[in-house]
């Protein structure tokens, strides 16, 4: 009969066992090791990872409003001697590199952090409770075949391999411009995994801990941000497409020139040889690229500018002022990035799909005796 009691005493402690939290992983090795090496492998739902994580999501966000800074790069010179030519702003090339290197180590410690960060095997996830892999071998793996792919190809420094070593190799070479252009679509290219980056890092921090989603105000701070944004980027784009349309313009003129032994390199600035200028192409570039609006172009000669008539009208092209050309830039993405009734279309193709979308919306008849709205608001004058 004693041990009748001791049986009903025992009833309620193995109650209680079941009672504990089964949503707590438990560690396991797989390669059979002592628990020295758990120490070195993070826990993915601790605390520490879990505001790494916050960190580095900020850290992505930021770097996609930095890279748009390598298009400021090229500036149009006029000189007091009157020569016009591309050059590239020698201190933004500077500043812009070490910004980018400096948010590229955020992405070399996630990738070390990666190696050393624990999962739950998905076949364990029973009730809550899973087992956590803290075998650095599976850990290495199941990154590999993973996200290590997207976060090389976003720290990849080809654009300050690029600016840094190759650009001043050229040394004013015509060549400097190609160079230039292979800037535009690598920074383009590498925009794409910083964005893939971003999705799942965000789905797995708002799911720990919701800390941007938790109160609207915060979604709608986050919802304008990304707009303002997409403002700066657009803006940033049109800056340097504008550039290169300036210098389509002037490369037309000298190829047309060439056969009355024009040189085209003259377009370039190169202040090592001390070019001078030339009157004749000085007073064929103006007429050929007088700058006019595509509304009021009469004469099929005069280069049409088409959408990039506003950044060579306000010469913010010629500026090396980064805060004239931020703010003016990042206005008219701001201006054009929903509503494109103020741009003006030219014959290139480019031009035309940015306004094909305006075009193809209904427009609402207006009463007659409604006064119409402006063409163009009035710019605002970022250089006071």
């Amino acid at each position: 009969m004693e041990s009748v009691p001791s049986g009903v005493e025992m009833g309620p402690r193995r109650i209680k066992s079941f009672r504990k939290p089964m949503n707590s992983p438990s560690p396991r090795n797989k390669s059979g090791k002592d628990s020295g090496s758990w120490k070195k492998i993070l826990d993915p739902q601790g605390s520490f990872l879990e505001n790494w994580n916050k960190i580095f999501l900020l850290a992505c966000i930021i770097a996609l409003a930095l890279d748009p800074l390598f298009f400021y790069i090229p500036v149009v010179v006029v000189n007091k001697k009157e020569l016009k030519c591309l050059d590239l702003d020698v201190n933004l090339e500077k500043i812009a590199c070490v910004l980018r290197t400096f948010m590229d180590a955020f992405y070399i410690i996630h990738i070390i952090f990666q190696f050393r960060t624990g999962f739950i095997a998905a076949p364990s996830r029973v009730f809550g409770r899973g087992d956590l892999i803290v075998d650095p071998w599976a850990i290495a793996k199941r990154y590999l075949f993973t996200y290590f792919i997207i976060d090389v190809l976003s720290i990849l420094p080809l654009p300050q391999l690029l600016i840094l070593h190759l650009i001043p190799l050229l040394d004013g070479h015509p060549d400097t411009f190609v160079m230039k252009e292979l800037l535009k679509y690598i920074i383009i290219c590498q925009y794409v995994p910083r964005i893939l980056r971003i999705v799942p890092l965000y789905i797995e921090v708002t799911r720990t801990s919701g800390f941007l989603t938790e109160t609207a105000w915060a979604g709608a701070a986050l919802n304008l941000f990304l707009y303002m944004l997409a403002s700066h980027v657009l803006g940033a784009i049109w800056y340097m497409i504008s550039v290169e349309r300036q210098e389509r313009c002037w490369g037309d003129v000298a190829r047309d020139a060439r056969k009355r032994s024009y040189n085209r390199s003259l377009l370039y600035c190169d202040y090592d040889k001390n070019k001078s200028s030339d009157p004749p192409l000085l007073s064929l570039l103006n007429t050929s690229c007088r700058l006019t609006n595509p509304d009021d172009t009469t004469d099929s000669k005069v280069f049409d500018f088409g959408i990039f008539i506003d950044a060579l009208q306000s010469e913010i092209l010629e500026t090396r002022s980064f805060r004239k050309k931020f703010f003016y830039c990042f206005w008219w993405g701001l201006r054009n990035l929903s509503v494109g009734a103020s741009i003006y279309v030219s014959k290139f193709a480019a031009n035309a799909l940015r306004s094909l979308r305006q075009d193809e919306a209904p427009t609402p008849r207006m009463p007659e005796r409604m006064p119409l709205l402006p063409q163009k608001p009035a710019e605002p004058d970022f250089g006071a």
